[in-house]
């Protein structure tokens, strides 16, 4: 397994290689002069002059690139050109209520998603399949934004039970915390639960359909045991599968979230960038979040030799 580990990192570094270079061009596929795109319209050519210095612009691209990767690899991925303050401080403050946005998505639908996929399986062509059936359609026709509003208007406006914006950290206590993502993590999830609940059940369908089953059943193995022991973890690759893929999703959703209950999170932070033109901040936001994808990737990869030895690659 450590072998395997080892193997599977160095093959990431290609990758982050590639993502590195792509970054590093987002400055440069701009049409026109970056710093002057930066810098506005009303901005003097001192004012240009600055930002072109700021951002190494003076120098040959090469340069630029050795220096620039250099200093990512310190863990300095710049300064905002709109606030001054250093990338990585600002990612780090955004960071903590992205992230329990995401974990909290996933928890819910992984709970939600397996169990229920696993029923309606259990029962094909009964009440629970056809409702998961609707469910599905349903959660694929209703975008993100209006999910969200839904969610709050009802539980929020309409019934009072949570807060209808914004974020408790955790250090401010556990009940405002969890409160504070209940929103959230619905409305992200909903879409996600219902993918995760139609491929547990087309995977445990066909796990069921195989003869180990049907001998298992044979000697006297109960429905649960054959469910749960026999099935689900022949049936669990698709099942990480999604659930790792689903991540890249989850994080488009939550700059939508973010936005839709005013969670001052990386999406956030991420739109004021794009908005301010704020280059650097994009470049270590787009850095931050291909890497993690990257180590996700790797995640699933290792949950695949665990879950079937057989796997090789």
């Amino acid at each position: 397994m450590f072998a395997y580990a080892l193997r599977r990192l160095l093959l990431a570094v290609p990758v982050l290689g590639v993502i590195s270079v792509f970054v590093f061009s987002l400055l440069y596929l701009t049409p026109g002069d970056p710093a002057l795109v930066m810098a506005g319209d009303q901005a003097t050519p001192d004012d240009v002059e600055r930002i072109r210095v700021s951002l190494g612009l003076d120098r040959p691209p090469l340069e630029r690139f050795g220096g620039w990767i250099w200093r990512v690899l310190h863990g300095d991925l710049g300064h905002s050109i709109f606030s001054g303050q250093p990338v990585t401080y600002m990612i780090g403050q955004r960071l903590e209520p992205t992230l329990s946005i995401l974990a909290a998505g996933v928890i819910v639908s992984v709970l939600v998603g397996v169990p229920v996929g696993i029923a309606a399986a259990n029962r094909r062509g009964g009440p629970i399949d056809r409702t998961l059936s609707v469910a599905v359609a349903t959660s694929y026709a209703i975008p993100v934004f209006v999910a969200g509003y839904a969610l709050a208007f009802v539980f929020a406006s309409w019934l009072r039970w949570l807060p209808v914006e914004g974020f408790t950290p955790l250090e401010n206590g556990v009940g405002p915390y969890l409160r504070s993502l209940i929103l959230p993590a619905l409305t992200l999830s909903v879409l996600f639960t219902a993918l995760i609940a139609s491929v547990t059940r087309a995977s445990m369908l066909e796990t069921l359909s195989q003869d180990y089953v049907r001998t298992a059943a044979a000697k006297g193995a109960g429905r649960m045991r054959i469910l749960f022991h026999h099935a689900l973890k022949n049936a669990a690759v698709p099942i990480v599968t999604i659930v790792g893929g689903g991540v890249a999703t989850l994080i488009g959703g939550a700059v939508v979230i973010e936005n839709v209950f005013a969670i001052p999170g990386i999406g956030t932070m991420t739109v004021d960038a794009i908005l301010h033109r704020d280059y650097p901040v994009i470049q270590g936001v787009v850095l931050l979040t291909s890497a993690g994808y990257v180590l996700i990737n790797l995640l699933v990869d290792l949950c695949y030799v665990l879950l079937d030895p057989r796997i090789r690659y």
